[in-house]
């Protein structure tokens, strides 16, 4: 038996959702006094798997997956920046922004894993794509945001170059969407129940307060 809630965040880094989602995730956790007894683990979803390496206009990605207007995109940024700000995080948006291939960012999250430094690499590939107009497919961004968070950059260069980190990040994927998830943020609680969605506060604190009142009996 253990005393922690492992949770598995399923999430991609250019999905605003996911980060807003987190905040809340976060702000419930430390609202309840629960950071000593939360396990995290990112599990990678990549919203845009054929996604070029030149990448693809944001607006006009959006209106052709999603089609939305440009008046619809304009309500969905200002939103979503308001979120955001709500937890001190800065939306950045700007004409030019693109979203963009997001595997090799999911091949250091996965080498953060073992140095317990995934989530605080997350957080900055956050903020390197939506508050820094960075490029987060590039190696070279990636390996300076590796840097950012101590870990080493030549370790992490050969990982990227390395295939079979590739197909293991794809087959990680291939698990979580035979087990359903097709649509993040999803936050997997125990590997027995899950909320898919940017969930309210108090909708992440229900469950948390349920499963530790289970855990304590």
């Amino acid at each position: 038996m253990t005393d922690k809630i492992k949770l598995d965040i399923i999430s991609d880094v250019v999905c605003p959702w996911c980060l807003v989602g987190y905040k809340h995730l976060e702000a419930a956790i430390n609202e309840l006094g629960l950071q000593d007894r939360i396990d995290i683990e990112w599990q990678p979803f990549e919203l845009n798997p054929d996604m070029p390496p030149e990448g693809e206009n944001l607006r006009e990605h959006v209106a052709r997956k999603y089609g939305s207007t440009a008046e619809d995109s304009q309500r969905a940024r200002e939103r979503i920046a308001k979120l955001g700000a709500e937890h001190g995080f800065i939306f950045n948006y700007f004409d030019e922004m693109k979203m963009v291939n997001t595997l090799d960012a999911h091949i250091m999250l996965e080498f953060a894993k073992k140095y317990d430094k995934q989530t605080e690499l997350k957080m900055r590939l956050f903020n390197a794509f939506f508050s820094e107009k960075k490029d987060i497919s590039d190696r070279q961004v990636l390996l300076e945001e590796i840097a950012t968070v101590r870990l080493d950059k030549q370790a992490a260069q050969s990982r990227l170059e390395d295939a079979a980190h590739r197909d293991a990040i794809r087959s990680v994927e291939a698990d979580w969407q035979q087990l359903g998830v097709s649509a993040v943020p999803t936050v997997v609680f125990n590997r027995t129940s899950a909320l898919t969605g940017a969930q309210e506060v108090d909708t992440y604190k229900q469950v948390l307060t349920e499963l530790v009142n289970e855990m304590n009996g």
